[in-house]
């Protein structure tokens, strides 16, 4: 088949479901009117000069990055594994330069051959590799820098190096590993979304009935009931979606998607509470700049660290991963799962 006739058909199968073109619709009409409401706040001269532009520095990141987000996952599996691993090395350089781990030129390497050896496991879509990198891997950067005879920091520096190899490397790769089921791209476009909204509903919950702080030593803005707001939001946006999705399969059932829901839910917000706890400890407010209006990529992204590896193993034990599917893509040319 030639390029041109083969490119309608990939489109074809990467718009396929329902729900990948509704969450690509609502989402563009969400950006849609948050522009037209910016804008009539800035024709209408309300709020501050401050504050318009931080509504639209905010707008014109995400007008860059939901297409950085969403384009791979259309693409493909091994554009999804790819921008995965990508994602990893990006959060593990703004972690590094943020807790010093970068002087530590040894164990930053072990974390990258580490993150870039997961990722190959889940293009490969060897699942047994897969899992055995988590121990391993530890194993190893506990390990790789005793030859070095500095036991002064021995723990600091081989903990911040572990910590980082679970979040962006074991952690993150769960994401990635997903694209290997032929039904991957809605469930993806769901949880990227899910996540963001529940940024969004605990923001949004918590300016308009306030209360009590959730932890203030840890995030002086979140609040209870913002906390709860995203979980009611995020659990019923998981839970109906989630029910067009996984239609007709064992997940399809009210108990199973609102636990789906749940998991999303309190995951998201640990990650994020997880990323805050480590900028406090170590002073400062952002782990980047790279994004106006929202910090670093790791603070954009804090929590998928989390519910990659939650929503992976509650669909793997429910109703299997890429089951069906040839393994070992690479390694082994491609067998069957029986």
């Amino acid at each position: 088949m030639s390029g041109a006739a083969a490119a309608p058909a990939g489109w074809a199968v990467a718009f396929g479901h329902s729900v990948t073109i509704g969450i690509l619709a609502a989402t563009a009409g969400v950006l849609a009117l948050a522009a037209a409401a910016i804008g009539g706040l800035t024709l209408a001269g309300r709020g501050t000069p401050a504050l318009r532009r931080e509504l639209w520095l905010r707008l014109g990141s995400w007008v860059v990055l939901l297409p950085l987000m969403l384009g791979p996952v259309l693409a493909g599996r091994e554009w999804t594994i790819a921008a995965v691993c990508l994602l990893g090395l990006l959060c593990l350089r703004e972690y590094d330069r943020a807790t010093g781990l970068f002087r530590e030129h040894l164990l930053v390497g072990v974390v990258v051959a580490g993150i870039l050896a997961v990722n190959f496991a889940a293009l490969d879509h060897w699942y047994g590799f897969f899992v055995a990198l988590w121990p391993l891997s530890v194993g190893v950067i506990a390990v790789a820098s005793i030859p070095l005879d500095r036991p002064q920091g021995y723990i600091q520096r081989t903990a911040l190096a572990i910590f980082a190899y679970m979040l962006f490397g074991a952690g993150l790769a769960h994401v990635g590993f997903l694209a290997n089921d032929p039904g991957y791209r809605p469930l993806l476009l769901l949880l990227l979304t899910a996540v963001g909204l529940n940024d969004v509903a605990a923001f949004t919950c918590g300016k308009l009935i306030g209360g009590p702080k959730l932890l203030p030593a840890t995030s002086p803005n979140k609040t209870i009931s913002g906390a709860l707001g995203a979980l009611v939001c995020t659990t019923a946006l998981v839970a109906f979606v989630g029910s067009y999705i996984f239609a007709g399969t064992p997940m399809d059932s009210l108990a199973l998607l609102v636990l789906l829901g749940l998991i999303v839910s309190v995951a998201g917000q640990a990650g994020d509470l997880m990323l805050s706890s480590i900028k406090r400890d170590i002073g400062i407010k952002d782990m980047g700049v790279v994004l106006p209006g929202h910090g670093g990529i790791l603070d954009r992204f804090n929590s998928l660290l989390l519910v990659g590896p939650a929503v992976f193993h509650l669909l793997h034990y429910v109703i299997g991963v890429g089951m069906g599917q040839p393994v070992r893509l690479i390694t082994a040319g491609g067998v069957m799962l029986p």
